[in-house]
């Protein structure tokens, strides 16, 4: 397994395009081998990918908006990734609660994905807690997280999933095959941390991706304290501990 580290975590140090480029420098001097995108300060796939290639960084995947996938912007979507080299793309939450809104979201993401699988990409949708409920008019019951595996891959955030009650050994085990990435975040009632210093078990969820299989392991944290270079410096500090 390799590490990862989601930019969004940097998010506070990074105001335009340059600021970007010199974050990624930082995210590769604390160890990390490759990033998540989640927006690109205007800076072209080309640009970033000559900047990853310079630092020896691997995109693994990008956020972008659900609608970045309907029919008129895919081509767009999947130049882009494959500029990047990533083989995965996809969104990190989207709309999900009602019936109807979940529809849209497994139509587009879904058609999407089997269009992308074509040229060796796959879409995926990030967890938040609510999806491991149903849709609040749901007719059957079923998880909305089981509902989206149908369609499309999944990101599996893993803090998200715990604060949700769920068994993330067992989880991920059981969808195993539906699984493109792992998000490695810790928290404590509710409000991310860094890596170690909160209540979710992390040696117990890379044991598990390892036994899945998942190539790569991103690290995340929405909260970053006291601020993100330094908190995804202390992540990862505490994954050279467990070696």
């Amino acid at each position: 397994m390799k590490y990862a580290l989601q930019m969004y975590s940097v998010r506070d140090g990074i105001k335009n395009g340059d600021d970007l480029l010199k974050a990624l420098e930082e995210v590769k001097k604390i160890g990390y081998e490759g990033v998540e995108f989640a927006g690109t300060q205007g800076l072209s796939a080309d640009v970033l990918k000559a900047k990853l290639d310079e630092l020896g960084l691997v995109c693994v995947g990008s956020h972008i908006g659900v609608d970045d996938f309907t029919p008129e912007k895919r081509a767009a979507t999947l130049a882009f990734c494959k500029t990047l080299g990533c083989k995965c793309i996809g969104v990190g939450g989207g709309d999900t609660g009602s019936e109807k809104s979940l529809a849209h979201v497994l139509d587009v993401m879904g058609s999407a994905n089997e269009e992308f699988e074509k040229e060796g990409v796959k879409v995926y949708f990030h967890n938040h807690t609510g999806e491991f409920k149903p849709t609040k008019d749901s007719p059957d019951g079923k998880l909305i997280i089981d509902r989206l595996a149908e369609r499309m891959w999944l990101e599996i955030d893993t803090y998200w999933s715990f604060h949700a009650g769920v068994d993330n050994a067992k989880f991920l085990r059981d969808l195993k095959d539906k699984i493109c990435l792992i998000h490695l975040k810790d928290g404590v009632d509710g409000t991310p941390c860094a890596l170690g210093e909160g209540q979710n078990d992390i040696p117990l969820i890379l044991e598990a991706s390892k036994d899945i299989g998942v190539e790569w392991i991103i690290v995340e944290n929405d909260d970053p304290v006291p601020d993100g270079i330094s908190d995804v410096t202390r992540s990862m500090k505490y994954l050279k501990s467990l070696e």
